[in-house]
């Protein structure tokens, strides 16, 4: 798929309204294992970085509750069960197909979504993707009853406490790179925060509301490389986010996102969960970041 993703009216930012002087930052963050933890829970490895400090079982009890909250998520409000098999790399990858009928009355169960993968059932498959970028810019109190949006937010809490405010300085660094937790609320953020995820993609979206980042990053600014892999995804973004004055930045655990951003030549910087890592959350700064890319910007004499 060589498609280029359409600009969508509820970017963070427009590339064309940012004043021509002021350079536009563009931040791909990878997920698991960056900007939230699961795996690491589930095996037990972000314990053992404690050495004795941290109970393993706790953390093994917090993995598995994420695990059940997702998967229900995505099954009883994310179609997960019919669409499991039919990944795109992101939401608005079938727009060709989406005539833009009013959903508010539309009867999913009733449309006989199923294969062949034909131009009518991608139809199809784009409403349902169409829902979910829906649902999740209105957000989980739209989403979850009362009970179930206690027990999440207990989750979250309990995660949020367990690794020494991993998830909410990571929100808080998002927040910063959009000017959102800025003292000036008159400063127009001229950054965007993308997120390319190797997991698929709706249950990496779902995993986005979950761990409270839908307000510092948009539906249709969430990637799934599962098939195509980084690097293309990589390329999409800046296909769309390209320009003469736009800087990228590369932000993630593993070595397929470090290998596209140097195919890219994209600044590159490595979280690590051990304790004592000099890049990691909480502890890794925007001034930080902003210092990696102006260092790789500014030795190559160019932008992207």
């Amino acid at each position: 798929m060589e498609e280029v993703v359409p600009a969508s009216a509820n970017s963070q930012a427009s590339t064309g309204d940012a004043a021509a002087d002021q350079p536009i930052n563009v931040y791909v963050w990878d997920l698991d294992e960056t900007l939230i933890l699961l795996k690491s829970l589930l095996d037990g490895s972000f314990a053992g970085h404690f050495e004795g400090l941290k109970d393993h079982e706790k953390g093994t009890e917090i993995g598995k509750r994420w695990e059940n909250i997702i998967l229900e998520l995505c099954d009883e409000h994310f179609f997960y069960e019919e669409i499991e098999n039919y990944n795109q790399p992101y939401l608005s990858s079938l727009h060709e197909y989406d005539d833009g009928k009013d959903l508010t009355k539309y009867d999913f169960e009733a449309d006989c979504f199923s294969s062949p993968f034909d131009d009518v059932n991608k139809r199809k498959l784009a409403y349902r993707h169409r829902a979910i970028g829906d649902k999740y810019a209105k957000g989980l109190q739209k989403i979850l009853d009362h009970r179930m949006f206690k027990v999440w937010s207990d989750l979250y809490s309990s995660t949020d406490k367990y690794t020494d405010g991993w998830l909410s300085s990571a929100h808080k660094l998002l927040e910063e790179a959009l000017c959102k937790s800025t003292a000036e609320p008159a400063i127009k953020s001229s950054s965007i925060n993308c997120i390319v995820t190797s997991g698929s993609l709706v249950p990496s979206i779902a995993k986005c509301l979950l761990y409270r980042l839908d307000d510092v990053v948009s539906s249709d600014n969430v990637y799934s490389s599962w098939e195509s892999g980084k690097l293309q995804c990589f390329k999409w973004i800046k296909e769309r986010h390209g320009g003469p004055n736009v800087r990228f930045c590369a932000v993630g655990d593993g070595p397929e996102e470090r290998s596209a951003a140097s195919i890219m030549k994209w600044p590159f910087v490595k979280i690590e969960i051990r304790p004592d890592a000099p890049h990691r959350f909480p502890g890794l700064s925007l001034s930080t970041i902003h210092g990696i890319m102006d260092a790789v910007y500014q030795s190559s004499g160019k932008d992207g």
